[in-house]
């Protein structure tokens, strides 16, 4: 109590002053993403930059949702008889479904809100949906763009329509405000990554027998 000299800080609190370039960085890029995503959310609500845009970017917003996938997916797999179609078709919903749960599980366990001028107008925010990282939508529309890339025979106008789809949903929910641009980046590298797990896992009539009984 006597002595003129101040204290050196515990080693923890000169930690936190003088934080890692990681941190710094990390800190950064957020900042970086919070201010883009705000800037290209030009469609978030009626009264923004391109307010009148938005009802077209909504029909966008319902061609990547999971529900029109997966409803269309069993309807065709109940009206096909071939029975390649049919193997195609299994997979193309095991590859939805498992899409499904992986995005739950990484929302879950981030639970990074969705962005301050998002405008949720269009379905209800149920469980892990209210969360933002990553966009389902963008997971979504890499995995269906590399399978249908690789499973169906398309003309190049037709394979490049499908390409401009998925990136135009990817973009779509920057625009509506839905996504901050690091969820829907991060969306579409882990859907692109997510289509090698379902060639490796490709269900078969010798691998999943059972399966295609039922079919």
């Amino acid at each position: 109590s006597g002595g003129s000299g101040t204290a050196p800080l515990p080693e923890e609190d000169c930690m936190k002053l003088n934080p890692s370039f990681l941190g710094i960085a990390l800190s950064s890029l957020l900042a970086v993403d919070l201010w883009a995503s705000k800037r290209l959310g030009v469609c978030a609500g009626e009264g923004s930059a391109w307010g009148s845009a938005r009802p077209l970017m909504k029909v966008i917003e319902v061609s990547g949702h999971g529900v029109p996938w997966l409803l269309g997916t069993i309807y065709g797999l109940c009206q096909s008889d071939n029975s390649a179609a049919r193997e195609v078709l299994l997979n193309l919903l095991f590859a939805l479904l498992l899409d499904l749960v992986l995005v739950a599980v990484v929302k879950g366990l981030v639970r990074r809100r969705r962005p301050t001028h998002n405008k949720m107008d269009m379905f209800f925010t149920l469980s892990v949906d209210k969360y933002s990282f990553p966009s389902g939508h963008a997971t979504r529309a890499a995995l269906v763009c590399r399978f249908v890339l690789r499973h169906l025979v398309l003309a190049v106008p037709l394979r490049v329509l499908v390409v401009l789809w998925a990136l135009v949903v990817s973009l779509s929910r920057v625009m509506l405000g839905r996504h901050n641009m690091t969820d829907v980046l991060c969306g579409l590298v882990l859907g692109y990554a997510l289509y090698g797990v379902v060639e490796c896992c490709w269900l078969s009539p010798l691998s999943a027998p059972a399966l295609f009984a039922l079919w």
